[in-house]
């Protein structure tokens, strides 16, 4: 048996290279909440659980996600064998309800402890092993200025980072939005493919008239433009529309992923760990997606290299991925908690081959971004007989 020696939970507040427009709030800097939990053997694992720009995303902010993995998840995987990560994770199933972004955080440090162990990748442990060694990855361009967001996305081109660009709209009104997509549309050309996010900030009426309008600009992808429980509004636009409605605030895991391809109701899924409530349920949100012939788009919270570098373990083992992902949240960041920051390259994501996660955190950046540095919360777990 393999038991839990001591558990670390953190938060830390790195600022982001510029104001980063959404519908609901503009992001200065991004909390993450960073589990590193270190096993009766002394292997160490890390995981990451993290809201868009440190919000109330949901139920779970990242002071939330922080309480509940200290206390209500770090009794129950001191009960645990943490080398058994399907048992342990079923375990806290059944004592901690929802709480899908802490869940996901203790699930992936519990991944990467199994991934140390053994040796291998965690695409090995949860997929099979990956089927590709690069993602394509998306950039957001969110500045709200459209000037400001062409020159951005020709510099990406330029530099080959990215040729998929999704634009945050949702805050003006309809039509000065489709305007502001339809300049950004002429300007890339078929060099670049443009989606929206509208973060379900439009009525169904605005909807039919603004995916409409996109469509016929040449965007290619409408990303969650009504209220995520709505789904007979979704089916209702997925059917009567030409451009894809991609479902994201409406997945929660397995079973919503269910109900909206039994009602139709998107074209495509953006996947994501934190909000299905981790790794192993996330494949399953994509399983049940590509049998209903539902696209399949790699999405984040904006998470750090840990959280980044999860979801790419995972990314790597679908066979299907036809919209590329959107892992940029590393980039996003002024300065990174790696030893050894992710690779990008070629407009794409190089996917770490290291054991477990892949990645080595940086101790002294840990501690100079750590919100609680003066009182730094640490349970040491005492040993049982």
């Amino acid at each position: 048996m393999v038991s839990l020696r001591r558990v670390d939970t953190f938060i830390v507040d790195i600022p982001t290279i510029r104001p980063h427009v959404l519908a609901m709030a503009t992001m200065h800097y991004q909390s993450m909440v960073i589990v590193k939990l270190t096993d009766s053997d002394g292997i160490i694992g890390f995981g990451e659980g993290t809201t868009i720009g440190g919000l109330s995303y949901g139920p779970e902010s990242p002071e939330s996600i922080k309480n509940a993995i200290d206390t209500y998840i770090l009794p129950v995987l001191e009960s645990c064998d943490i080398s058994q990560v399907g048992a342990t994770m079923a375990k806290i199933a059944q004592s901690v309800r929802g709480n899908h972004f802490a869940k996901c955080a203790v699930e992936t440090a519990l991944l990467d402890l199994a991934g140390k162990r053994l040796g291998v990748p965690i695409s090995q442990l949860i997929g099979g092993g990956a089927v590709r060694d690069t993602l394509p990855v998306a950039w957001t361009l969110a500045s709200g200025d459209t000037a400001r967001d062409i020159a951005e996305g020709e510099e990406m081109l330029d530099r080959r980072r990215h040729r998929i660009f999704k634009l945050k709209i949702g805050k003006r009104d309809v039509r000065d939005d489709v305007a502001h997509v339809s300049a950004i549309c002429k300007a890339l050309g078929d060099r670049a493919s443009v989606r929206v996010d509208v973060n379900q900030n439009w009525t169904e009426e605005q909807a039919k008239l603004g995916m409409s309008m996109l469509h016929d600009v040449g965007c290619d992808l409408v990303e969650q433009p009504i209220a995520g429980d709505n789904i007979e509004a979704m089916a209702r636009l997925t059917q009567q529309q030409l451009i894809p409605l991609m479902a994201d605030e409406a997945l929660h895991g397995p079973r919503s992923a269910f109900h909206i391809a039994s009602a139709h109701a998107a074209g495509v899924f953006a996947l994501k760990i934190a909000q299905s409530g981790g790794l192993f349920a996330t494949a399953e949100v994509a399983a049940i997606g590509h049998a209903a012939g539902i696209g399949m788009y790699g999405g984040t919270m904006l998470e750090g290299s840990v959280g980044t570098a999860a979801s790419a373990q995972l990314f790597a083992t679908l066979p299907h991925l036809a919209w590329g992902t959107e892992l940029f949240g590393p980039l996003l960041q002024t300065d990174d908690i790696l030893s050894e920051p992710l690779q990008y390259v070629d407009f794409s994501l190089v996917i770490p081959q290291g054991a477990g996660l892949g990645v080595t955190l940086d101790d002294d950046k840990i501690a100079h971004f750590r919100r609680d540095s003066t009182a730094p919360t640490t349970h040491l777990v005492t040993e049982k007989a």
